[in-house]
């Protein structure tokens, strides 16, 4: 359970990052902020993958570049079911869902599967 909330705790950090470059993100304040981050997860663990199955072929024909549009409606159906987070258009929303990908990317390299930050020592 540690995991889940820590790893919600960055792709909060990945939002308020978003919301920095990009003009069309707003949030209503920082409880809207972490509940966005909560309801992310639940929607990636829930509707992600069926919608990843679903559009099966478009990302086959894309090359996988259609991920990205599915990311992009991932978020914007958080904004569309949290009232206080807005997104401006899809636009927003892939370039939003890019920052978070990429600070829960470089955030996976220091947890470990069990959640934990994980400290690696070489002997010599």
């Amino acid at each position: 359970m540690t995991g889940f909330f820590l790893r919600a705790a960055i792709v909060a950090l990945g939002l308020w990052l978003a919301t920095q470059i990009f003009p069309g993100l707003h949030f209503a304040g920082s409880g809207t902020l972490i509940a966005a981050a909560l309801l992310l997860g639940m929607v990636n663990a829930v509707v992600r993958p069926i919608a990843i199955l679903l559009t099966l072929p478009l990302t086959i024909l894309s090359l996988g570049l259609f991920l990205l549009v599915v990311n992009g409606l991932m978020l914007g159906l958080v904004a569309a079911l949290l009232p206080g987070f807005q997104i401006s258009g899809l636009g927003t929303a892939i370039g939003s869902s890019l920052i978070v990908s990429l600070t829960s990317w470089v955030a996976s390299g220091l947890i470990g599967n069990n959640g934990k930050v994980e400290v690696i020592r070489y002997r010599s």
